[in-house]
């Protein structure tokens, strides 16, 4: 969303997970670069300076992961949102948005039941099994803001 708004603005992301999907999935998001949290101060002051650069920073503690993904995209897990069709996009979306289910069959032009086995799927997909847990997946991911 900032970057929508901003689009000069430089983005790092400063995460607790070394994971390269973590890592793969901020830099599609328009990361400029991504720390660690427990980084030493020269660490996020270099990060800073590259990005101002305009050049990628990935902190040396996650680099490793992000080569290994580039050298065998198998060893990624797909993102959470990857893993989703697009429908269960669309309607994790609007649940966001605070549409109640008859209010999105309609929109959907699709039954009560149809929206129903969408956000059943949804919830053992994401393994959020509450409607605020949805909420906070689709605002962390972008798809509302």
């Amino acid at each position: 969303q900032i970057l929508k708004r901003h689009p000069r603005i430089r983005i790092v992301f400063l995460s607790m997970h070394t994971e390269g999907e973590y890592v793969l999935a901020a830099l599609r998001t328009g990361a400029s670069g991504y720390l660690i949290k427990d980084s030493c101060l020269q660490e996020l002051e270099l990060a800073i300076r590259s990005v101002v650069r305009g050049e990628v920073f990935i902190s040396p503690a996650v680099s490793k992961h992000v080569v290994d993904g580039i050298r065998n995209p198998n060893a990624l897990p797909a993102s959470p949102l990857e893993r989703l069709t697009l429908r269960q996009k669309e309607i994790l979306q609007l649940i966001a948005e605070g549409m109640t289910t008859k209010e999105i069959a309609v929109r959907l032009n699709v039954s009560v039941k149809t929206v129903d086995t969408h956000r059943s799927q949804l919830m053992d997909r994401l393994d959020i099994h509450d409607v605020a847990g949805l909420v906070r997946f689709a605002m962390a991911n972008g798809l509302v803001g």
